[in-house]
């Protein structure tokens, strides 16, 4: 039998409890939220390093990955109040991460764009968490890794479907 990790031994608990329960479903449900708690864990450690919240590391992203962006559009992706965006904003232009300048089409705008300095502080959070998430090929072969993710795949599908549905 496989090692046992504290999951089974909850599971073991809830056997006589609730004999009713899938227990197999419990269990895969539980291990993707535990895994998840300690991967967000370890991002928000890495991000504290390069003195970085979460927040902020996400508009940094959006920013790397489509170029320069309004403070409104940036504060719809992320479903924030305008107050909220603003003050995420000004964090990062304090740190010299981000600028904001006049939008060319729009005399009334403004575009806010990464820094040389705030892509190079992107980029090098990506890869310090990179190298810490290398646990997971560490312990996966490339066959397992290519085996859950076409599970894991196949479970956000069926979320993405249920959700459309809504």
């Amino acid at each position: 039998m496989a090692e046992q990790d504290h999951i089974d031994r909850f599971l073991e608990q809830l056997r006589d409890d609730m004999p009713e329960l899938d227990l197999s479903v419990e269990g895969v449900v539980d291990r993707i939220h535990g895994l998840n708690r300690r991967f967000r864990r370890q991002l928000d450690e890495t991000l504290a390093e390069f003195g970085l919240t979460s927040g902020e590391w996400k508009v940094l992203g959006a920013l790397h990955r489509g170029g320069g962006r309004s403070p409104g559009r940036l504060a719809e992706i992320f479903e924030l109040s305008s107050g909220a965006m603003t003050n995420r904003l000004d964090r990062l232009e304090e740190q010299k991460l981000i600028k904001r300048l006049p939008d060319p089409d729009d005399r009334r705008g403004v575009r806010v764009e990464l820094t040389p300095a705030g892509r190079r502080r992107y980029k090098e959070t990506v890869h310090a968490q990179a190298g810490k998430e290398a646990l997971v090929a560490k312990t996966l072969g490339v066959r397992e890794q290519d085996q859950l993710n076409a599970l894991l795949r196949k479970l956000m599908v069926a979320f993405e479907r249920e959700e459309s549905k809504s």
